[in-house]
């Protein structure tokens, strides 16, 4: 029997203006349902894949370098259309809303129906690393080893089609919104950090479970 390599395989795309896409690239590159992972840094590369990971890094700086290269418009119509996942910097691009942006504000690509706050937890000195229980995501009890840089918080939800993944003190069931660190929206994902610095892969698989599901 002839297996349709296409609904079975996706090609995923890190973007590549800023920040930590190298480590994304790689962890991609391990799971079998990956055809292939590479770096985005133009339309055309954006159009050939199927889904797309936002990393860490500096959210004004991609936007602006996204902006400045004509790729703002290109990532906003992507990210309504196809499986993105925005780790930390890439989390408050996806959103509708930031606050604490540099003066003068920042665009987003949004889509994402969560305001943030970028830098909650103060600057590089105030990263952290903790476990996170989110059993629903991972298939397992076994806790995802978070590591914070920097990181932004989801202060709000702003649609009932916002799932909550993740929460620190790992209260899921807690409604207040500031613990929320991982969200899904359909074909959209957040975590509000990096797990492209662990050697744990689950999210990474369950981005490609998501984006398997929404391939268009």
């Amino acid at each position: 029997m002839v297996v349709n390599q296409e609904k079975t395989h996706v090609k995923v795309g890190v973007l590549a203006l800023q920040g930590a896409f190298i480590e994304h690239i790689h962890t991609m590159s391990s799971i079998a349902e990956v055809t292939e992972a590479i770096p985005v840094r133009t339309k055309e590369q954006l159009d050939s894949v199927d889904a797309l990971i936002i990393p860490g890094g500096e959210s004004t700086a991609m936007a602006l370098i996204a902006e400045r290269c004509g790729m703002l418009e290109p990532l906003r119509e992507f990210v309504r259309r196809k499986p993105t996942w925005g780790t930390c910097a890439g989390m408050i691009l996806l959103a509708d809303e930031a606050s604490k942006t540099k003066k003068g504000g920042q665009q987003l690509l949004g889509g994402l129906h969560i305001s943030v706050n970028r830098n909650q937890f103060g600057s590089q000195r105030e990263s952290f690393e903790t476990n996170l229980h989110m059993p629903e995501v991972l298939g397992s009890d076994e806790p995802f080893h978070a590591v914070f840089i920097r990181a932004p918080i989801i202060t709000e939800l702003k649609s009932d089609d916002v799932k909550v993944l993740g929460k620190l003190g790992n209260q899921i069931g807690d409604n207040s919104a500031e613990t929320i660190v991982a969200v899904q929206q359909g074909h959209l994902m957040a975590t509000a950090f990096h797990p492209e610095l662990t050697r744990d892969d689950r999210l990474h698989r369950y981005f490609v479970r998501i984006a398997l599901e929404h391939k268009i």
